[in-house]
């Protein structure tokens, strides 16, 4: 029997949110799961769901220390309705991290993990101790450490289920907002790499001046006086017609539609009332921006805006493209897919109030990582 502290989330029909420790009892493995030790989980934009985004940070409270900590918060005008769902779930938190194979089932992929350092996922990852399935591991290269291969799923197969979006879907560039984060870093490596073009959307001159840095071939700041010409020009540079928007609410997302559409209609050879044919896609895979998606409709009938999530991807694309995503990430773990933090906390030390109210701003350049093993 193995006990560890699992860090929870709770939001309640009487509009309270919170997080909290549970422990946690790990006994028997199924035949096809280990246990996992963790030693590194990064706070994703997406483990906010559960993490931050029901609450009304200015109401944030907390009270007791190390594993009885618990800060709450009245939940936001119209969470308890929109996260009905959930509503009396306490739910584990954690989309992904890396630690060591401290005990494994019978079967010959468990065991084959025994004493293995290993990135997974599948949630619950803030935690002491992980139960998963040998499907939700990935070996770690030979020397790799648990902090290198924390963030070996999210960001890694986002970026390149981007560049497999854009090949399955007969486009020829990819258009990216908040480009600078993390994953806009891997994603920029990436397409250097494949020869793809890639026009990134910041939101700061210092933002475009970290990209430039890093070799991006074209950085926009949306900001600028000029951004929507420029918009337009790369777009008719390189033939784009597929932006993924991490901001989701606002006008970003209408602004690039326009940009493109504004750049096939260069090409125009005679008016049409309803606009080039050019076909021109929107993926929304974010939420920066949490007040109401906008469209000024200036970007004709030849158009689509979609949600795109990492998981419904790699369903539509099936196991033999995931796993050669699996492979490139494996091989390339320390390279195009190394991940950078600010902060090193421990379990307890993520629920400090100043550092809640950090990763829940969301800004560029402080990601967080988890060391459950730190005390701290």
């Amino acid at each position: 029997m193995t006990t560890g502290y699992q860090l929870t989330s709770l939001l309640t029909a009487d509009g309270e949110a919170s997080l909290y420790f549970e422990a946690k009892d790990f006994s028997d493995l199924a035949s096809d799961q280990v246990l996992i030790q963790v030693e590194a989980a990064p706070i994703n934009p997406s483990d906010l769901a559960l993490l931050t985004a029901p609450m009304d940070l200015e109401s944030l409270t907390s009270s007791g220390s190390g594993y009885q900590t618990k800060i709450s918060a009245k939940a936001k005008p119209g969470a308890v309705q929109f996260f009905a769902a959930r509503l009396g779930m306490a739910l584990a938190t954690g989309n992904e991290g890396a630690g060591t194979v401290i005990a494994a089932g019978d079967s010959e992929a468990a065991q084959a993990l025994l004493g293995k350092k290993v990135g997974a996922f599948g949630g619950g990852m803030y935690a002491q101790y992980r139960v998963a399935n040998v499907m939700e591991c990935l070996p770690l290269p030979e020397g790799a450490s648990a902090e290198q291969g924390a963030s070996s799923f999210v960001n890694p197969m986002t970026a390149l289920g981007m560049i497999e979006t854009m090949k399955m879907e007969g486009h020829s560039a990819i258009i990216h907002t908040a480009a600078a984060s993390n994953l806009g870093q891997m994603l920029n490596r990436l397409c250097l790499a494949d020869g793809i073009p890639l026009i990134c959307i910041v939101r700061s001159e210092a933002q475009k001046s970290l990209l430039e840095e890093q070799g991006a071939q074209c950085v926009l700041n949306s900001q600028a006086s000029d951004f929507f010409a420029d918009l337009t020009d790369a777009c008719d540079r390189y033939n784009a017609t597929l932006a993924f928007d991490a901001t989701g609410g606002g006008t970003l997302g209408s602004t690039l539609l326009n940009g493109m559409e504004a750049a096939a209609a260069r090409h125009l050879t005679e008016y049409n009332r309803y606009g080039s044919d050019r076909f021109k896609q929107l993926y929304i895979y974010g939420g920066l921006d949490v007040s109401p998606t906008t469209l000024h409709r200036g970007f004709g009938f030849a158009w689509s805006i979609n949600g795109w999530l990492l998981p419904q991807f790699l369903g539509r694309a099936g196991i033999e493209v995931m796993m050669r995503m699996r492979a490139r990430v494996a091989a390339e773990l320390t390279t195009s897919f190394a991940s950078h933090y600010a902060h090193r906390v421990s379990l307890p030390e993520a629920l400090s109030l100043d550092l809640v109210r950090e990763y829940a701003s969301q800004a560029t350049g402080v990601k967080t990582l988890i060391q459950p093993t730190h005390e701290g």
